[in-house]
């Protein structure tokens, strides 16, 4: 009898908004720097949001979610985790980040949140992945 094997870690997870500009231009940042591919990307108007995450998580797409197998971290919370999570210098900016008091953080992601359509725009459709980004985009 063959013992069974551990289950394999899934990589954590970035839930984006799909449409939002900025959202994709972060997205964008996040694959060019994770050359280990340590993250995989799921907007939030899929079908792996709607069976991954709580029902109110889902529809709060002005939040960025860092989900690790375990936790949902939410806005800035989410981004100095992320940064943590890529090679060397971004580690050093993401715990720079945390220093900065939660609710200051929090106050700059909600400002940036409101207006990211206007700043950077909407877009119709959800970001469609390159050939070579497929396997590391959910539905």
């Amino acid at each position: 009898m063959s013992a069974a094997s551990p289950p394999v870690p899934r990589p954590p997870i970035v839930f984006y908004d799909g449409v939002c500009g900025l959202c994709n231009h972060w997205i964008d940042f996040l694959l060019r720097q994770d050359r280990d591919q340590r993250l995989q990307y799921a907007p939030l108007q899929g079908t792996t949001a709607a069976q991954t995450l709580p029902g109110g998580a889902q529809q709060q797409p002005e939040s960025v979610i860092l989900w690790d197998g375990h936790t949902l971290h939410e806005r800035s919370d989410a981004v100095w985790r992320m940064l943590c999570l890529l090679p060397f210098p971004w580690p050093c900016c993401g715990w720079a980040l945390r220093m900065v008091p939660g609710f200051l953080r929090n106050l700059g992601y909600k400002l940036v949140a409101r207006n990211r359509y206007r700043w950077f725009g909407r877009k119709e459709t959800c970001r469609m992945p390159t050939p070579a980004e497929r396997a590391l985009f959910l539905p």
